[in-house]
């Protein structure tokens, strides 16, 4: 059996004054979060203030790299199935997002992803992963 990925509507993302250089970011082809400037944690979801200490934090470009530690395939929520993983980047932190560019079905726990970016339905990019080495052309 296979699952073949097909490009989906995705809603615009919300932006505010905390979020902007985020989505910014993304326009340019970069991945990032912040990272405390008081106890040097590295975070996600990015957000002004340290979750762990409440330190103030700073924009920080990460690699987009890492593994899928968990994933969901969906395939009769709607229309078009879909994968949502946790995957763990190299930089340590776990985020949450959708596995694209490959058939669904070879998605498992440990496969190497890459941070790939997709238009919203706004022209806004959105990150999102597809596998290292099986990404469609």
């Amino acid at each position: 059996m296979s699952t073949p990925y097909v490009e989906r509507p995705l809603a615009a993302p919300l932006t505010d004054a905390s979020t902007s250089s985020f989505w910014a970011a993304a326009r340019e082809g970069r991945f990032t979060t912040r990272r405390c400037q008081a106890c040097g944690k590295l975070h996600w979801y990015p957000r002004p203030l340290c979750p762990f200490c409440q330190g103030n934090t700073e924009w920080e470009t990460l690699s987009g790299r890492g593994e899928i530690y968990s994933v969901s395939i969906t395939r009769k929520a709607g229309p078009i199935p879909y994968a949502i993983a946790y995957v763990k980047l190299h930089e340590g932190i776990t985020v949450l997002s959708n596995i694209v560019d490959c058939d669904l079905d070879t998605v498992h726990i440990g496969q190497a992803v890459q941070v790939v970016f997709k238009p919203a339905e706004d022209g806004q990019m959105i990150p999102m992963f597809a596998p290292v080495g099986d990404r469609k052309a």
